[in-house]
């Protein structure tokens, strides 16, 4: 990551995500437990830990995807409301890009890429068309605008998916596990495309167990476990110098293989 982006994700920027003392609950199964979390404007932040630690219903409690028990959770200092038109507003500024694809299967590429900015935006179909062929020529498939999803491969699809949320002109994207519903040759094309974000300064929450993403392209590393957060750190740190026993036992595990 060049040394301008570092900077401008450092301790002069302002948090654009806040979660104070969020609790969440499925049952008896305490799955977010008293999570507190900042993450300021132009960072980048990934979350791993084990299987059932709670990560994507963290990354869905963010956008109101899943409702929160009680604590406070803020975008660009507004609260996140219940439901109504104020949510669908506030929800236009967090991107979302999940492990299945969640594309329109009857709408071309391009108009999968195009509905949200002409429907919530307002945007005329011509200035919609245009950023969209633009969005799609930045994720490297302009050239399949007027196919239909099937025809695309998973990466592929995955790209158009981040596409679509960047034609809201989000504030924060979230990424619950992009990668992990596609087969091997095509993860690093979706990474790369993460990666390119990043440089750029959007601010990011990714769920993900790509490694080599959050050493690279991370500036924070959030770790946790049974609905904690257990460790945060840098990369370098994380990786060469975990704190917790949970951290160091989930390293040895992923790092050896």
């Amino acid at each position: 990551m060049d040394e301008a982006f570092q900077v401008s994700a450092g301790s002069g920027a302002t948090a654009l995500v806040s979660l104070e003392h969020v609790n969440k609950h499925f049952g008896d199964l305490h799955v977010l437990n008293d999570i507190n979390m900042t993450v300021k404007r132009g960072e980048v932040v990934v979350v791993i830990g084990p299987s059932g630690s709670g990560k994507s219903t963290l990354c869905r409690a963010i956008n109101r995807l899943e409702s929160i028990d009680d604590g406070n959770i803020t975008i660009d200092g507004e609260e996140l409301p219940a439901e109504g038109k104020s949510l669908a507003h506030l929800r236009a500024d967090v991107g979302m890009v999940f492990q299945s694809f969640n594309l329109f299967a009857h709408k071309t590429i391009l108009e999968n890429v195009t509905l949200g900015p002409i429907k919530v935006r307002k945007l005329s179909k011509s200035q919609a068309r245009e950023e969209g062929m633009e969005l799609l020529k930045r994720v490297g498939v302009d050239n399949q605008a007027e196919k239909y999803p099937a025809q695309l491969s998973g990466g592929q699809q995955q790209r158009v998916a981040i596409a679509r949320s960047l034609a809201m002109h989000p504030k924060v994207m979230l990424f619950d596990e992009p990668t992990s519903a596609l087969d091997p040759e095509m993860i690093n094309e979706v990474l790369d495309v993460m990666t390119d974000l990043a440089k750029e300064g959007m601010t990011m929450i990714v769920v993900t167990h790509e490694m080599g993403f959050a050493r690279k392209a991370a500036n924070r590393v959030v770790f946790m476990a049974d609905g904690r957060i257990e460790e945060e750190n840098t990369p370098e740190e994380f990786f060469t110098n975990a704190q917790s026993p949970r951290a160091k036992d989930f390293l040895s595990k992923i790092l050896t293989h």
